[in-house]
């Protein structure tokens, strides 16, 4: 067996953990257990009671499946927003990214994904049937689908369209600022605002 680089088994174990999470690699890893080492306990503390409390007491609002601290989340509870109009999105990342654009006053659908085979994601993994439920009741009468630019994206909302246009509501689409193959949450406020504000009917055809 090889010996181990690290000098400490406490701390080869915390950088091991460190660097499962998303595009952080063993050196980013190391970088910040070390940081850790130098704060006080109590930093660290609290810390780790964040990530805690976060993962053991999270919520998700039950009307759009955003991330939400209360049984209905802020936006939705929102009086002044326009409940009339949904724009569906793929995660929690791009109703804030949609947010941050200060142009949008509509409520969301949070999907919790988008349909792709190859990873093993279909329909019945997404948050659709919900979506269906509040086109049905009757106070919806526009759905945005600002989905990524992608092959999987568009299938998603052609998928939408089938599902949805028996109920006769308006579906639009974000305009096409947005290069293809880009993600909502790393395009830029005046570009994603721009896209909302000039979204286009979508009719189930590309």
């Amino acid at each position: 067996m090889m010996p181990s680089s690290y000098p400490s088994v406490l701390l080869e174990k915390a950088v091991h953990e460190f660097a499962k999470l998303p595009g952080v690699g063993r050196k980013t890893a190391m970088r910040l257990v070390l940081h850790l080492l130098r704060q006080d306990v109590a930093t660290v503390e609290a810390l780790s009671g964040a990530l805690l409390t976060l993962r053991k007491d999270v919520r998700y609002c039950r009307v759009c499946h955003n991330i939400s601290d209360t049984e209905t989340c802020a936006i939705c509870a929102n009086p002044k927003r326009d409940a009339s109009l949904v724009c569906v999105v793929e995660s929690i990342r791009d109703v804030m990214a949609v947010e941050a654009t200060g142009q949008y006053s509509g409520l969301y659908h949070v999907l919790g994904g988008i349909i792709s085979p190859l990873d093993g994601i279909g329909p019945s993994d997404l948050q659709i049937d919900s979506l269906l439920e509040r086109a049905q009741s009757g106070t919806v009468q526009e759905i945005i689908l600002a989905l990524p630019s992608t092959m999987e994206g568009d299938t998603t909302n052609f998928y939408l369209f089938r599902k949805l246009e028996p109920t006769g509501i308006r579906m639009s689409v974000i305009a096409r600022g947005i290069a293809i193959g880009d993600e909502l949450e790393y395009t830029d406020e005046i570009t994603l605002g721009r896209s909302i504000a000039n979204r286009t009917e979508f009719k189930g055809v590309g």
